[in-house]
């Protein structure tokens, strides 16, 4: 799971971690003070990996390319399944276009 600062707390970490989930979120510089003046027992810093961090950017373009489509962005199917259907055709329409 890749998130940004804003997921960065102890309370999201601990449940990602509970449930199996890698992820790679960004630690906010003030957590990361607060780590460093409280010394060994800050505990220790939060795994992180910038190359994965990175490929983030190219899902939200993605995802900011489908809110593109009317029918996307506002969800007017009721089933789940023709939703999918919809945004197939969007992302067709847009792989199509480029």
């Amino acid at each position: 799971m890749l998130a940004d600062k804003a997921y960065t707390s102890r309370k999201n970490r601990r449940y990602l971690r509970r449930r199996g989930i890698r992820h790679t979120i960004p630690e906010r510089l003030d957590q990361q003070r607060h780590r460093r003046n409280r010394g060994s027992r800050g505990g220790r810093p939060t795994g992180f990996d910038s190359e994965r961090y990175k490929k983030r950017n190219t899902v939200e373009r993605a995802i900011n390319r489908l809110k593109g489509f009317r029918a996307v962005a506002t969800r007017y199917e009721k089933r789940g399944y023709i939703y999918l259907g919809t945004i197939t055709l969007a992302a067709l329409a847009i792989w199509l276009r480029t």
